[in-house]
């Protein structure tokens, strides 16, 4: 579904473009010309992507088939909403008959076939809002949330780790059987607690690194595919409560 981009003209742009010095840090300044010297950055304006996140997902599901079969998603830390742009196209999400809900504590542009919910999914009433927004049972839960970061790599890691856990136990509350998860976390190791939940609720679980993932960044995905269920998740609690 989803290929590198070539590096090139594609967009129209020059490639290895400078940002002139003016009153921009140095750092600042590299991270601008990274930016807009990034392929996939111009693929995703060329291909009316909010963001180059996109292709990230786009790699992911050429892959492991995520996205195939999927009739309603939920997309959490969603803005600026490009994972919720492709959830929309796959699932034929129409506002009359919504089928995609995304959720942000950032402001996030509407989207035709998706409802935003912009409000903290670490509050109470979060998931109850978000299973009514999606209309009915999703078959995907996918997560791009992190922590704000604070420079310190295993705070960070921890921060981003408690993210995918609250989102690892939504999805084995609401997710429909044969349902897939898939979450961003950081290089580091993942926690053990966390692998045996997804194991015990999925038939596989892996780490994947897209392509679009920069080379440099530390993040990786957590994908857990084919949920086994709620009868098969009860069962697996109560093993562990009787241990």
């Amino acid at each position: 579904m989803s290929k590198p981009p070539v590096a090139g003209n594609r967009t129209g742009r020059k490639l290895g473009q400078k940002v002139k010095k003016g009153k921009l840090k140095a750092s600042s300044r590299r991270w601008l010309e990274r930016h807009i010297n990034d392929p996939y950055v111009q693929r995703a304006k060329l291909e009316g992507y909010r963001a180059r996140a996109a292709f990230k997902l786009l790699e992911i599901d050429e892959k492991h088939n995520i996205l195939g079969g999927a009739r309603r998603i939920i997309d959490l830390g969603a803005a600026p909403g490009s994972w919720s742009q492709i959830a929309a196209k796959v699932t034929d999400s129409t506002d009359a008959d919504p089928r995609v809900a995304a959720i942000d504590f950032l402001e996030m542009d509407p989207l035709p076939g998706v409802r935003v919910l912009q409000m903290d999914f670490l509050d109470d009433d979060a998931p109850e809002k978000l299973i009514e927004a999606v209309g009915g049972t999703p078959n995907l839960v996918i997560s791009d949330m992190a922590a704000p970061t604070t420079g310190h790599r295993q705070t960070d890691h921890i921060r981003t780790m408690h993210l995918c856990e609250v989102a690892a136990h939504f999805a084995i509350e609401v997710l429909a059987e044969g349902g897939h998860f898939l979450a961003k976390t950081f290089q580091g190791g993942t926690e053990r607690e966390l692998l045996n939940l997804l194991k015990q609720n999925f038939k596989q679980v892996i780490h994947v690194k897209p392509g679009a993932s920069r080379a440099e960044s530390v993040e990786m995905f957590l994908l857990a595919k084919g949920f086994k269920g709620r009868k098969a998740s009860d069962e697996a609690l109560e093993a562990e409560e009787d241990a």
